[in-house]
């Protein structure tokens, strides 16, 4: 097996994979993403003209988006812990979260971060709002949803969860979740306590001067 990530352990997408692969103890190379490495971010765009990141190399095979990535490590390096659960149904579940994580949650969350990397003339007002409010409606949601669960899905661990631990971290120092949600403030706190999460963030600790709203003194 030879795996290389190609990462910045500062993205919460990046995050998502690593958490996947802390997981399961799987072994790869780490592509760091860096000024002081370009030859990293040459490498990615040649296999990857988008430019975006996380990608995983699988012996020569680039692999591209984080959730497939999960899924391709299931297919082809099962390990203990089945991400992707083995129950259809369960899957299922796994992979709606996943997506309301992704959709409802990250994209409104980078939608005000990267508002506040504009130049203030270039700043969308109207846009912030909405995803200010979109975040609040997912936060409502999830209160709901997440009763009487451990984890997003049920009781496993599964790719939701590698979604809602940087997606629900960022998200909180964006629009933070407030006292009316405490079922999901509790979901977030868990995720922070689980070790390969805590070992993503703090990998991420150094860079936390770079987030545009301010890092708060906390997590």
């Amino acid at each position: 097996m030879a795996l290389e990530l190609y990462a910045h352990p500062f993205s919460s997408y990046c995050q998502k994979v690593l958490i996947a692969l802390y997981e399961n103890a799987t072994p790869f190379e780490y592509r760091r993403l860096a000024p002081e490495q370009p030859q990293h971010m040459e490498r990615l765009a040649e296999l990857w003209p988008m430019r975006r990141f996380p990608l995983l190399v699988d012996d020569g095979r680039a692999v591209m988006e984080a959730s497939i990535i999960i899924e391709h490590l299931q297919l082809r390096y099962p390990r203990p812990a089945r991400l992707i659960p083995d129950d259809p149904a369960l899957a299922l579940e796994a992979r709606f979260m996943d997506r309301v994580f992704d959709n409802y949650v990250s994209t409104p969350q980078q939608k005000c971060v990267f508002d506040a990397l504009r130049a203030p003339d270039e700043r969308d007002a109207y846009g912030v709002t909405e995803a200010r409010r979109l975040l609040d409606t997912a936060y409502a949601w999830l209160e709901l949803r997440l009763q009487g669960r451990t984890w997003a899905a049920g009781e496993q661990f599964s790719l939701a969860d590698c979604a809602a631990a940087p997606f629900l971290f960022y998200a909180d120092w964006t629009q933070p979740i407030g006292e009316s949600f405490p079922t999901v403030r509790a979901y977030r706190q868990r995720l922070l306590q689980r070790p390969s999460f805590a070992r993503a963030v703090d990998e991420a600790r150094p860079y936390r001067a770079f987030f545009p709203l301010g890092a708060p003194d906390r997590d």
